[in-house]
């Protein structure tokens, strides 16, 4: 089971990024991640006809590395450490400082 998945509220904790909060857009691999509105960068496209894409300047959300991030606490408006625990049976992710459940 993964710490971090697609639509967790995440937060940035280091890197030109910091302090950005976000929601996961997408896992890219085992290391990186799409979060929203986080580490957005300038990408020059060539148009392509065929796609009917225009060309020129575009904002591009780019991945970031997973030890970049760490879960949004909502209530202490910090960022918070995931650890698992085993309820009903089910393993299930909660915040490290408060023991409530993440999902």
């Amino acid at each position: 089971m993964k710490k971090i998945r697609k639509g967790d509220e995440v937060i940035v904790i280091t890197g030109k990024s910091k302090g950005k909060t976000g929601q996961v857009l997408r896992v890219v691999d085992s290391e990186k991640v799409l979060v929203a509105g986080v580490n957005v960068v300038k990408k020059h496209e060539k148009p392509n006809p065929g796609k009917g894409q225009v060309g020129g300047v575009v904002d591009k959300t780019m991945p970031i590395h997973i030890s970049n991030i760490a879960i949004y606490n909502p209530e202490s408006k910090k960022a918070d450490r995931v650890g698992f625990k085993i309820e009903d049976g089910k393993k299930v992710r909660i915040l490290k400082s408060t023991g409530k459940l993440v999902d």
